[in-house]
């Protein structure tokens, strides 16, 4: 009965979370376009579809995902401390003992943004508009790689209790000079690419490990501390997608250079 009521409460919540989106574009169709949305019973199964998933969907989060990203940061952190028994938030804290975090982090990233449903939306539109001259997969690849490089590092950030404006400037300084360096077409999809990651599967899982983590470690804050990680998420790839393509232009340079080698060594011979 509880699960009932659960869910029933999410989904009532979620209905009104997505009215506003349903309004505003039947109301577009009808006072500002002057027509009658077409095939109006496909649209309200939609909609109710869309509202019932995304209830099991939210539902399912909060009852399993995220008390698990949490008690695996804590069982983690619990087995990195048993090490140095009676640690005392002033004793500092050994961040090399807490290898198995940073991996548990990694492949939470990768795994969550592989599995997002906003950048699989994302990579498959830039396969089409590019004329498969992008890869939906590899697209995803590298967004996830650098998902799970930020996260990583976002736990080591936390472990270490070292400041946050630090990282987040000098990545951003990173992604300003690849700007300038990597090819024009793929640094708006770049931009792009950090956004979508902070989206249904990854934020939740990410920050409960955050959370999760500071609130294990002696000395650390879960407010000041346990935030933050969406943030490297975020960033880092950005900094993935654009090098991605500058070593797919740097590939196609090679090769270019290698036929065109080639061919000259034969008019020679």
């Amino acid at each position: 009965m509880y699960w009932l009521n659960e869910l029933a409460r999410t989904a009532w919540a979620t209905l009104f979370d997505v009215l506003p989106i349903a309004v505003i574009l039947i109301g577009f169709q009808v006072l500002v376009l002057r027509q009658r949305p077409r095939n109006l019973r496909r649209i309200v199964a939609g909609f109710c579809y869309a509202i019932a998933g995304l209830a099991l969907f939210l539902v399912g989060l909060e009852q399993a995902l995220f008390p698990l990203g949490k008690l695996m940061a804590a069982q983690l952190t619990a087995a990195a401390l048993e090490t140095a028994p009676g640690l005392a938030a002033a004793d500092g804290v050994d961040w090399r003992r807490f290898g198995w975090i940073y991996a548990f982090a990694a492949a939470i990233g990768f795994a969550t943004t592989v599995a997002e449903p906003a950048l699989i939306a994302v990579s498959l539109k830039a396969e089409q508009v590019s004329g498969q001259a992008l890869n939906a997969r590899g697209l995803r690849v590298a967004v996830a790689v650098g998902v799970a490089f930020g996260v990583a590092l976002g736990t080591f950030r936390i472990v270490t209790g070292t400041p946050l404006p630090i990282y987040i400037m000098a990545g951003y300084l990173v992604v300003i000079i690849q700007t300038w360096m990597a090819p024009r077409a793929i640094v708006p999809l770049a931009y792009d690419s950090g956004g979508v990651t902070t989206s249904t599967v990854t934020v939740p899982l990410v920050t409960a490990l955050g959370l999760g983590l500071a609130s294990a470690i002696p000395g650390r804050s879960p407010l000041i501390d346990g935030f933050g990680l969406i943030a490297f998420a975020s960033l880092f790839p950005m900094i993935t997608v654009m090098a991605y393509a500058q070593i797919g232009a740097w590939r196609a340079r090679r090769e270019a250079h290698d036929e065109f080698q080639v061919s000259r060594d034969l008019k020679e011979e």
